[in-house]
């Protein structure tokens, strides 16, 4: 007879390659036709004269991904969690915590050496200059609301607040992205490249926070 824990470690194993897998594929798609000047960097530079359209709009929504704007955003959240956490008397309540804010340092220890290894140069709207791929404004904004809303979620009572918030972490990112484009600051695929690689470290983090809170582990406050 099938055992049960068997089965559901199973299709979360499956999820897991999905999660990872996926996201990390189109990243290396993505990163071998800029490197290879593909028939998708064309199609991204057509692309963007259609889009980009500068304007005080799409600078106020790219600043969203600015490191003054998101990073206060994730500390006022993570200090929200840890007191959470601590005051449940939750064993290890520091360790979701500390893993969310090494995974936005891992941001510019990824991004930066990516930029200077691709070289790619920016979009007519920008002065001569290269280092646009990927784009770490992106990776920023993805990383310091998704991680947010991943810790958030849980300690939330309704399935409405959990929606809002989620919707509300998705419509940052998605705004951001935008104006990032719109303003000429980066290539399409540029944001495309930092969503996927984002997904790979956000789904990496929801992995181990799974971990670390089921049963046996650290356990945070439930709704």
């Amino acid at each position: 007879m099938p055992n049960p824990a068997n089965q559901e470690r199973s299709a979360l194993a499956g999820s897991v390659a999905l999660l990872l897998a996926l996201p990390a594929l189109l990243f290396a798609l993505i990163t071998w036709q800029v490197v290879a000047d593909g028939p998708l960097v064309r199609l991204d530079e057509r692309l963007s004269r259609v889009l980009v359209n500068p304007d005080r709009c799409s600078e106020l929504l790219a600043d969203l991904g600015n490191i003054q704007v998101a990073v206060p955003v994730l500390a006022v959240a993570l200090g929200y969690v840890a007191v959470r956490h601590r005051r449940a008397g939750a064993d290890r309540w520091w360790l979701p915590v500390a893993a969310a804010a090494l995974l936005l340092a891992l941001i510019p220890a990824l991004v930066v050496p990516l930029k200077a290894l691709m070289a790619r140069p920016g979009t007519p709207a920008e002065p001569p200059g290269t280092g646009y791929y990927p784009s770490g404004h992106t990776a920023t904004a993805a990383v310091a609301y998704g991680t947010a809303t991943l810790l958030l979620v849980p300690l939330l009572r309704t399935a409405l607040a959990r929606r809002a918030l989620t919707t509300l972490c998705v419509a940052l990112v998605l705004g951001a992205s935008y104006g990032l484009v719109r303003r000429g600051y980066h290539w399409p695929l540029d944001v495309v490249a930092s969503w996927c690689l984002c997904a790979v470290l956000l789904s990496s983090l929801w992995l181990f926070v799974k971990t670390v809170t089921k049963p046996g582990g650290s356990q945070p406050p439930g709704p």
